[in-house]
């Protein structure tokens, strides 16, 4: 998915400034440079709309959405790279971006979408035990793939997907480690119950006073605690 975005680059700094901005129905944010030589430029405090950063956020490719940046009549293609939200009222509070050179590739973290329902769920009684729910691919930025659909439904018991059994993609290649367990289906744990011990019965002998249980003694007796020390 692409989107467009307007900014307007600030001067002003510091809180004040921030507040400025949020009566203003905008919030605070940098556009960083190109890296060049694995330096990330200085960058350029700008002013953006928040209902838009958060529309592009909760699109379907989120933060891997290619960005129209509309800068001082120049545009540029960006992408997010980072955002603060509120933690009470969830309120964007301010965001990152940075420009993209679209020959270059870019490592993401893509979302995994399972697909089906496995055999050894239905058949054996297993539950399915989803692991790892994102990955980071390397890609071209307009490779950059919405998800990764991975399909469960061959799965038995006891079996399980790992990233290196994904299907190989030109567009894009996995650098998350290979052995990173994605899904699995396991049995279900059972529920164990710890039954009361019985009570030992005691049998009343006539004529006998039934003897007192032993008591284990912790630490002293009031007696004890009372006397004075010698």
């Amino acid at each position: 998915m692409d989107a467009t975005l307007d900014a307007k680059k600030r001067d002003g700094r510091g809180k004040n400034e921030a507040r400025r901005l949020r009566v203003l129905g905008r919030i605070p944010a940098i556009v960083y440079g190109a890296r060049k030589e694995g330096q990330v430029p200085e960058g350029v405090p700008v002013a953006v709309d928040p209902k838009e950063v958060l529309r592009i956020l909760h699109s379907e490719s989120g933060a891997n959405t290619l960005i129209d940046l509309k800068l001082d009549g120049g545009q540029s293609r960006v992408m997010v790279r980072d955002y603060q939200l509120d933690p009470v009222t969830h309120q964007l509070l301010h965001a990152d971006f940075y420009q993209l050179a679209m020959d270059r590739a870019i490592i993401v973290s893509v979302p995994i979408v399972v697909k089906g329902e496995p055999a050894g769920v239905k058949q054996q009684g297993g539950l399915l035990d989803f692991v790892t729910r994102d990955i980071q691919v390397q890609c071209l930025p307009t490779d950059i793939p919405e998800r990764i659909d991975v399909d469960v439904s061959e799965l038995m018991l006891h079996q399980s997907i790992r990233v290196r059994d994904l299907a190989t993609d030109p567009k894009w290649k996995a650098v998350t480690d290979g052995e990173t367990m994605l899904v699995h289906v396991v049995m279900p744990k059972a529920e164990e119950v710890v039954a009361a011990p019985e009570a030992e019965a005691v049998v009343a002998v006539p004529g006998e006073t039934p003897a007192e249980p032993e008591v284990i003694r912790k630490g002293k007796t009031e007696k004890e605690e009372e006397a004075p020390k010698k």
